[in-house]
């Protein structure tokens, strides 16, 4: 026996319009399409939140009822409709804005393209030249996607198992827990030689600068 929930029943003659017209609909999707939250296309939508949540439940209900292999229900169609389309919608806001968060980690985008013109001094011909300012690399909006799309190995709440066993071997019966505190000093002191090599500590080396491979 199903236990989908049945759609509100219909408005009496007398009664209000229905409240979930075609516009309301379009209004929902549209408002969806951008990646708000649901809060707020229900107000872009001029409805109030539980409204457009019990709506959702309802459509989902049956569209989970029909892949179980129920029999359609016509009461409950229009929120079938209205769930598919707004998932949809949803689903094409975080795509977009994941492509953008990949655009920003991976960089190389264009910011500002600045044209200047010339003369040649060798030629004396009238030269047109284009130059591109793009971003950097962001590591920032990598380590955001891997805190929310992998919490469990990257999110902030996630717990922190760190093995230190030699050459990556097994660790032993008898190994001792592990002060993080003594690490974090070790990892600290491990990446300032990174930075600073000890040639520059020593003063045999007077200049030096940092070249991009």
């Amino acid at each position: 026996m199903s236990t989908r929930r049945k759609a509100r029943r219909p408005q009496s003659r007398a009664g209000r319009p229905r409240l979930l017209s075609d516009e309301v609909e379009a209004r929902l999707v549209n408002a969806s399409r951008t990646g708000i939250a649901v809060e707020l296309a229900a107000e872009m939508a001029g409805i109030s939140r539980t409204s457009f949540l019990r709506w959702m439940a309802q459509g989902r209900a049956e569209i989970e009822a029909r892949e179980a292999g129920e029999e359609p229900d016509a009461e409950a169609e229009e929120y079938a409709a209205l769930y598919e389309k707004v998932r949809t919608a949803r689903a094409h806001a975080a795509s977009r804005a994941m492509a953008n968060i990949r655009r920003v980690a991976d960089g190389g985008f264009v910011t500002k393209v600045t044209t200047r013109r010339f003369r040649d001094s060798v030629t004396g011909e009238i030269v047109e030249e284009t130059v591109e300012d793009r971003t950097s690399p962001d590591w920032r909006a990598d380590a955001w996607y891997l805190e929310r799309q992998h919490r469990e190995h990257y999110g902030k709440d996630a717990a922190v198992a760190i093995e230190i066993t030699g050459l990556g071997g097994p660790a032993g019966d008898d190994e001792q827990p592990i002060d993080l505190s003594a690490l974090a000093e070790r990892l600290d002191k491990t990446l300032y030689a990174v930075e600073y090599p000890p040639e520059l500590e020593d003063r045999s080396v007077v200049d030096a600068k940092v070249v991009d491979p």
